[in-house]
């Protein structure tokens, strides 16, 4: 009889023990301790969710054949060190073969939750390295899949690429209904109407856009290819500030169930998940963005996108920038840097001469 009575009260004792634990996490959240969210929300994931997290993104580990996987003793740093991503969206309707309809090689710098991505507009004309042509970059996917886009790529920008992550928008339009919509800045209606294209209509000025809106907005393609580019941008924007709300990260293993078949990358599931803690205690990620212009020409009546060499040349050095962990955040290169370098010579140049007119 003894025994039973030390069991109920061993049970009430603990019982009582979990009842304290979550009253002093509710006076640390509700009473002004807004500086203990992000440390908690850390604590309650990894608690909670990173086991069903890991094993989720076990699905989506694919090392590219012939590579060796990156060692995982990169991830045990205290420091995580700069490093490059190249990220396809790949679009996929029905039977149609796969092909990536984006094209963004990343520079992610998880000290300072800063990120470049680098916008390759898919008709650019450029060496498909491993089928020994030149065609449209968007062809080297459909040629030989994340390795071949991986391989054009690096040989493009004379850069580096350390992981790939290719998703499928199929996938995305799910996340996005999810995470409740994603905010756009749409401020005038956005109409799909030619004969050969699908027909949609996204309306402007509202607060959130659905996965199947946000979808649209992507695909859309009657104005230029820079522009599109930009669209994709805004939306890795979009999505990236979505997640990063603190309500939403109990949500990230229904997440990662969505995307399933959607989403692969050769980044082991635990470097995810260390990133992704450090991103979460840091600051709102900082996303910058650069797009390679190009300029249209027919060769065969097919239309490609001759890049602009200055353009090249630029996104060629600021990734270098980027990626050098010895470069300081004041030091970094920046997108708008080529402007004021251009407006900067233009400046030079108009008195020189006026100079030579006195």
């Amino acid at each position: 009889m003894m025994k039973h009575r030390d069991k109920r009260v061993k049970k009430k004792v603990e019982r009582w023990k979990k009842v304290l634990i979550v009253a002093i996490v509710l006076v640390i959240l509700g009473a002004g301790g807004y500086a203990f969210r992000k440390p908690l929300a850390v604590m309650a994931f990894d608690l909670f969710l990173s086991g069903q997290v890991e094993q989720k993104l076990e699905k989506s580990y694919a090392p590219l054949e012939g590579e060796e996987p990156k060692p995982v003793s990169v991830v045990k740093q205290e420091k995580m060190e700069p490093f490059t991503a190249l990220l396809l969206g790949v679009d996929q309707r029905g039977n149609e073969p796969a092909r990536s309809d984006t094209m963004i090689y990343a520079v992610v710098r998880p000290e300072e939750s800063r990120v470049l991505l680098v916008s390759i507009p898919r008709d650019t004309y450029t060496e498909i390295v491993g089928k020994d042509k030149e065609d449209k970059i968007n062809h080297a996917y459909a040629f030989g899949g994340e390795k071949m886009a991986k391989d054009t790529v690096e040989n493009l920008l004379e850069n580096p690429i350390d992981y790939y992550a290719a998703i499928n928008f199929e996938g995305l339009r799910q996340v996005v209904d999810a995470l409740g919509g994603i905010e756009l800045p749409i401020t005038k209606d956005i109409v799909n109407k030619q004969k050969d294209h699908e027909k949609f209509t996204i309306k402007a000025g509202k607060p959130l856009y659905d996965g199947q809106e946000a979808l649209n907005f992507v695909r859309y393609r009657e104005d230029s290819d820079f522009n599109r580019t930009k669209r994709h941008q805004v939306f890795l924007n979009a999505i990236v500030n979505r997640v990063m709300q603190l309500d939403q990260v109990s949500k990230i293993p229904d997440l990662m169930d969505m995307l399933g078949e959607n989403f692969k990358t050769d980044m082991t599931p635990s470097y995810i998940i260390d990133l992704s803690k450090k991103i979460l205690l840091g600051n709102p990620p900082s996303i910058s963005g650069f797009t390679i212009m190009g300029e249209g020409f027919r060769k065969d009546g097919i239309y490609y996108d001759a890049a602009d060499e200055e353009d090249l040349e630029f996104a060629k050095e600021m990734i270098a920038s980027w990626s050098d962990p010895d470069t300081t955040p004041e030091k970094l290169l920046m997108p708008d840097d080529k402007d004021k370098a251009e407006a900067g010579t233009e400046a030079e140049a108009q008195t020189e001469s006026l100079e030579r007119s006195n």
